[in-house]
């Protein structure tokens, strides 16, 4: 070079790939996403990649790793959302998987110890160990209704969240559930009809804690009930005519 000075290195996919340890496809996935955009094309059409391009694919890597959703991280990419706080949000979601691992192996450690030679199967370990994994897998599918900082909310949340009020409030969903289901010919605006949508409310809200990003996430889900995995439906029933009148009545309200 006349100038003397050195012309950048130019990389195509392949070569690319190989040097961050990536496949061709996620280059390809990321610029369709906009995450990594290649820095220039070749006379043919290839992408090219430079020097430059390898910190930012890096950092992608590193947030990818810690388990953030693609548009989460190119959110924080673009500046958009802080890192910090991202990070925080995503260490609650990863520490409430964890304790739910952590339960299933002791319950099943438990179960082990039961089986030792001389001993009868203790067969309610059993039944809890089913119980923990299905928890797990039942909180596994709402997700996809939730933005990546509600579900951290939510996991958050779950930390307060033990057997005995898990199963008081399930006793209470059941209870007003019923109430209701007796109260169907009533005006939705009579004071019985208010009082029980202020116990709709208040049940709800011990989930939601008040925050408006989780009630969205959760009126999604509901909104899609009919595509909820088939044990689901089956053991949340609802009378359409309990959720039409609850409606009413919170309507009523306004």
């Amino acid at each position: 070079m006349g100038d003397g000075q050195q012309r950048p290195v130019v990389y195509k996919a392949r070569q690319f790939a190989r040097l961050a340890g990536v496949t061709v496809r996620a280059l390809h996935h990321y610029d369709r996403l906009g995450l990594l955009k290649p820095s220039g094309r070749s006379a043919s059409g290839y992408r090219l990649y430079r020097d430059c391009d390898l910190a930012r694919l890096e950092q992608i890597v590193v947030l990818k790793f810690l388990g953030l959703p693609l548009a989460q991280i190119g959110r924080l990419l673009r500046r958009r959302a802080p890192l910090v706080e991202s990070l925080r949000r995503q260490r609650l979601v990863l520490a409430g998987k964890r304790r739910q691992l952590d339960a299933a192996i002791r319950a099943i450690g438990r179960a082990e110890r039961s089986l030792e030679p001389g001993r009868e199967p203790d067969w309610e370990t059993f039944v809890r160990i089913v119980r923990e994994i299905e928890m797990q897998n039942r909180t596994d599918w709402t997700k996809k209704y939730y933005s990546p900082e509600a579900q951290a909310r939510v996991e958050e949340r779950k930390t307060q969240w033990s057997p005995e009020l898990q199963a008081r409030v399930t006793r209470e969903w059941n209870e007003l559930l019923r109430d209701v289901e007796a109260a169907l010919g009533e005006s939705p605006s009579s004071p019985k009809a208010q009082a029980l949508a202020a116990r709709w409310r208040t049940l709800t809200a011990g989930f939601t804690g008040g925050d408006p990003e989780i009630q969205a996430g959760l009126n999604r889900m509901w909104a899609d009930r009919h595509n909820w995995p088939s044990v689901e439906r089956a053991r949340v029933q609802i009378d359409p005519r309990v959720q039409d009148f609850i409606v009413k009545a919170m309507n009523a309200a306004r």
